[in-house]
């Protein structure tokens, strides 16, 4: 399978909490889709301190693996939201 590419995409989503709302990061998003995954190269800022972490109310919103060689957080659904 091929890799996402490098660069991405130029459109950026601020991606927050869905608990207590707090910010955790700016992304570089494809598509027009859900959040399903993200990948640790595309992130532009990140404001958690523990990967995967919530820095205001510690709640654990994704997973970290490997999705087409690539490092990435899976995202558990229902835990974080875009704008």
């Amino acid at each position: 399978m091929a890799k996402p590419n490098k660069k991405g995409p130029t459109k950026t989503v601020d991606i927050y909490c869905s608990q207590c709302k707090a910010q955790l990061y700016t992304y570089r998003k494809g598509g027009k889709g859900a959040l399903v995954k993200c990948f640790k190269e595309r992130i532009s800022k990140d404001f958690t301190k523990v990967p995967a972490t919530c820095p205001e109310c510690e709640q654990v919103f994704g997973r970290e693996t490997l999705i087409r060689g690539t490092p990435a957080f899976k995202m558990i659904g229902g835990k974080v939201f875009m704008k």
